[in-house]
């Protein structure tokens, strides 16, 4: 297993459209990549000439991508979900899926479900072979306490595939049973939104990404503290962790640069916990188990949107603003 202290960058590859969500075939260099050019895109970042090539389009950004055997899931701005057959070349399935913006796209552990979170603040759970809705998971208010609309931002499963977390634009957390769709924890990380009443009117913020623990007790919650500028990204990058079965806040920390965590994400292991995203530049940092200590911390040359790992995260793929950066963590 990689380790943050032999963290070197390899690969710094330029893109024609910004990459908001990031899929890896299993034990290979295959990517698949959703878009702002509303495309998705096959990719093999091992090659010795990157060239992407389009697959198929959404009526507006792609924001989710997600991968399970010979199919790929995507997700957008438009609402709909279509889902990709690999070997055959063609979208086989598309849904309506949300009545606005798809923000999150997230397979299983089994590959048996697709979870998808949009702006009309519902999680829908798919099955992931027939397309069928199987829960509607509901209890995320439309409205912030300002009036202004709320967003679903972030969805992960637990590890046993038991549960699943989402997080929306006011900083609450809810964990829910996946075979019944029942609302089990709640937990509020208020310090992630900012309300402005003063210069813009405006609200700003959110839980944008959620990571399950290995041993699936704790659950981590990233996006940015207190923002003094809402026009921009200047507050610092924050990370809580949470006993979410006690809905107690376990540690919570603010990296001493500047935007907001986009994705996070354990070691196999569990020994830390990588946090990425940006501003109007990058970054990643990685955490100890405790949530409290920076192993490592490193400037990204662009905004990071998502990120994936290779099987025993030796080695890290982060997406974002017309960029792909690749790390090893081998040494």
């Amino acid at each position: 297993m990689g380790h943050p202290d032999k963290l070197k960058q390899v690969k710094d590859i330029p893109l024609k459209a910004i990459a908001f969500a990031v899929a890896r075939v299993p034990n290979s260099t295959h990517l698949f990549l959703g878009c702002s050019d509303f495309k998705v895109y096959d990719a093999d970042v091992g090659a010795s000439k990157f060239d992407p090539k389009e697959l198929y389009t959404h009526g507006s950004y792609v924001t989710g991508v997600a991968l399970f055997g010979k199919t790929l899931v995507s997700g957008g701005y438009d609402g709909k979900l279509n889902w990709y057959d690999i070997d055959a070349g063609k979208v086989i399935r598309s849904a309506d899926a949300h009545d606005k913006w798809i923000r999150r796209v997230r397979v299983s552990p089994n590959g048996k479900l697709v979870a998808s979170v949009g702006d009309d603040m519902v999680c829908r759970l798919w099955d992931a072979a027939t397309g069928k809705l199987t829960h509607e998971l509901r209890g995320h208010v439309e409205k912030t306490s300002n009036g202004f609309s709320s967003m679903l931002f972030a969805a992960t499963f637990s590890p046993d595939g038991k549960y699943l977390a989402t997080g929306d634009k006011v900083g609450k957390i809810k964990v829910w049973e996946v075979a019944t769709g029942k609302s089990v924890a709640e937990m509020d990380a208020p310090v992630m939104y900012t309300w402005d009443p003063v210069q813009r009117l405006h609200s700003i913020g959110g839980v944008r990404a959620l990571a399950f623990s290995p041993d699936g007790n704790a659950l981590a919650a990233g996006g940015i503290g207190k923002i003094g500028n809402i026009d921009h990204l200047e507050g610092k990058p924050r990370v809580e962790l949470f006993d979410w079965a006690a809905s107690k806040r376990l540690a919570e920390h603010e990296s001493d640069r500047k935007g907001i965590v986009n994705h996070l994400e354990f070691a196999p292991d569990g020994s830390w916990l990588l946090a990425a995203g940006g501003g109007n530049d990058g970054f990643v940092f990685f955490l100890d188990a405790a949530g409290k200590k920076v192993l490592r911390a490193d400037k990204v040359p662009m905004h990071v949107h998502d990120v994936a790992t290779t099987e025993h995260a030796d080695g890290v793929i982060a997406v974002g603003h017309n960029k792909m950066v690749v790390f090893d963590l081998k040494g």
